[in-house]
């Protein structure tokens, strides 16, 4: 690191939990972030913010006055803009330092096997069910973590799928193909800072999937309850049934 780097970060280098070594690990990282909405943006913000040396950005969607109210990376000027050019100029005023790419598009097959292949971490920051399957499918094949998250009206949920080991469950050991498309934010709802706690919780465990700094969420999956304040969590385990990881998975009230 060069000596600007060092004052930049240097808060986050006096943990001890992530010193020089952990900052490095950052800034040698690629991200993958899968959908710039209500959790994308928060957690692109805080993890260009940290320093990670290279994001992947991908959404095939434009910016829509119905974004603004919780999508913060975004200003009324950005309306009709694609959403990936229009992160990736805010992202570069946060910290010109990371490198991004941007890709206005849904992949899917063999392109999302290799953008996920090139990945130290994913977020699933994505809104609709088959997104969620084929994230997960193609980080089980590469074995890269998974940062999942999902919200929808005044409820979040957020796990973490460290696919580097060999226990770790999957997104389709807890839930299978049946899951309802209709259930998304157009059709139900949400309050802006409920995506935006969830989407700042997907940026702090990858943090510290990529550091080794602290307990990740690899195993548990956190609810959050925003009209009550309240958190639950489940303690997950593979289901040896899965069709895509072929684990067993058990999820109990901790």
């Amino acid at each position: 690191m060069n000596d600007e780097q060092l004052l930049r970060y240097s808060r986050q280098i006096m943990l001890p939990q992530v010193d020089i070594a952990g900052q490095e690990l950052l800034l040698s990282s690629t991200v993958l972030i899968l959908g710039l909405g209500g959790l994308g943006c928060p957690a692109a913000q805080y993890l260009a913010a940290a320093g990670v040396g290279r994001m992947v950005l991908v959404d095939p969607d434009t910016v829509d006055l119905t974004n603004l109210a919780r999508q913060l990376l975004y200003t009324t000027a950005d309306q009709g803009v694609a959403k990936v050019i229009a992160a990736a100029a805010r992202l570069s005023a946060i910290n010109d330092g990371v490198a991004l790419e941007t890709l206005q598009t849904t992949l899917t097959g063999s392109a999302l096997l290799d953008q996920v292949r090139r990945a130290t971490i994913v977020l699933d920051c994505t809104d609709k069910f088959t997104s969620r399957f084929a994230i997960n499918a193609a980080c089980v094949q590469a074995g890269v973590p998974l940062v999942s998250g999902a919200a929808i009206r005044l409820n979040g949920q957020l796990t973490v799928y460290d696919h580097r080991q060999s226990d770790a469950p999957c997104y389709r050991c807890l839930y299978d193909e049946q899951g309802n498309e209709n259930l998304s934010c157009s059709e139900s709802g949400i309050l802006g800072p409920v995506v935006g706690t969830i989407g700042t919780m997907q940026a702090l465990e990858a943090i510290k999937v990529i550091t080794g700094c602290g307990n990740t969420l690899n195993g548990r999956l956190m609810i959050f309850d925003a009209l009550t304040m309240e958190w639950q969590t489940l303690q997950i385990t593979a289901d040896p049934q899965c069709p895509v990881c072929g684990y067993k998975t058990a999820a109990r009230k901790i």
